[in-house]
């Protein structure tokens, strides 16, 4: 038997239509959170989920059955990783359980330090420096 295809949402707005609507209050909340701290970050929809790019990717975020998370790769959990310490991470997943309190304090902190990161490695690449 063949398995069912998940199919990406087209959009932005329709990923977060998708959810409950206290899943939806948090998910706005962290699409706006990011987009205040990158203004700049083109929004699309990668690996079916929101994702932002700026001289390259930034961060993604989504909802799970028990959680929201961001996505801001290795060096965004290396850098906080003393304020992330509540929370579960992985390589490169921060998990906030739903329910309680998201950060979005510490998650624009986050986002604006991928900001500089994508920025200086760009800037790098275009001056020939490895």
């Amino acid at each position: 038997m063949k398995k069912a295809e998940r199919t990406s949402p087209e959009s932005v707005d329709a990923y977060i239509a998708g959810f409950k609507p206290e899943v939806r209050a948090v998910l706005r909340k962290m699409r706006a959170t990011i987009r205040k701290a990158a203004p700049d970050a083109e929004e699309r929809i990668s690996w079916g989920m929101p994702a932002y790019a700026l001289d390259g990717m930034l961060t993604f975020f989504a909802a799970f059955e028990k959680h929201v998370s961001i996505f801001p790769g290795p060096s965004g959990i290396e850098r906080f990783k003393k304020e992330l310490a509540p929370y579960g991470t992985s390589k490169g997943t921060v998990r906030f359980p739903l329910g309680a309190p998201v950060p979005y304090g510490l998650i624009t902190r986050i986002v604006r330090f991928r900001v500089k990161e994508n920025r200086a490695r760009a800037d790098a690449k275009r001056m020939g420096v490895k």
